[in-house]
């Protein structure tokens, strides 16, 4: 089975790939269909996820996956949740991976509450008027550190520290960050209800 992810994040694409990988299921980037990019106008990952997912299958005629994920940080109220690709931008600086953790840690010096949260929405959708799309939903929490510590990953994984393992997302294998992470989580579940629902 051949579904888009609708998403051209090549970190994405290649956790998602590996999840999905036993379920015999191909994963496609939109990009590589030519598909460009949906309006995100909500305010919350479910709706920007399904908008994304409707888009991306109206474009294809293909079955569709979107990931909407973000930090959400209890000192800022949840935020930048939604808006998490983006942060950097609103403190001035280019938008992009280094300088949303530049930004992060900028904003929480001497914040004494470092408690956070990565978060994974992802929704599937048959068609683009499918009445029952899939959702699935995972959470890391953890804490924000002062410096970032260690290498893999991407986002704000070197940032992100997880009290169970005794270290950030960036210090950790791929196998370990997806067995932890908030898209592997997200990704297991959305893996058992397309095995349920969709394939036959």
């Amino acid at each position: 089975m051949k579904i888009v992810l609708a998403s051209n994040n090549a970190g994405k694409l290649t956790e998602l790939q590996a999840l999905f990988a036993p379920l015999g299921v191909e994963l496609v980037r939109q990009g590589d269909l030519c598909i460009g990019e949906a309006e995100e106008p909500f305010r919350t990952f479910v709706e920007n996820a399904l908008a994304k997912a409707r888009h991306a299958a109206r474009a294809s005629g293909l079955p569709a996956i979107a990931d909407d994920a973000g930090l959400c940080v209890e000192a800022f109220g949840g935020l930048p949740g939604v808006d998490t690709a983006y942060y950097a931008t609103r403190f001035g600086y280019e938008k992009g991976d280094a300088n949303n953790v530049r930004a992060l840690l900028e904003q929480m010096q001497g914040v004494a509450d470092r408690r956070a949260a990565l978060v994974s929405t992802l929704v599937g959708v048959r068609s683009p008027d499918d009445p029952e799309p899939l959702i699935a939903s995972g959470r890391a929490a953890g804490e924000i550190t002062a410096a970032p510590v260690g290498t893999q990953g991407f986002g704000f994984d070197p940032v992100m520290f997880l009290p169970a393992l005794g270290k950030t997302f960036a210090e950790l294998s791929p196998e370990v960050k997806n067995a932890h992470s908030h898209r592997g989580q997200a990704a297991r579940r959305m893996g058992e209800l397309v095995r349920e629902r969709w394939l036959p």
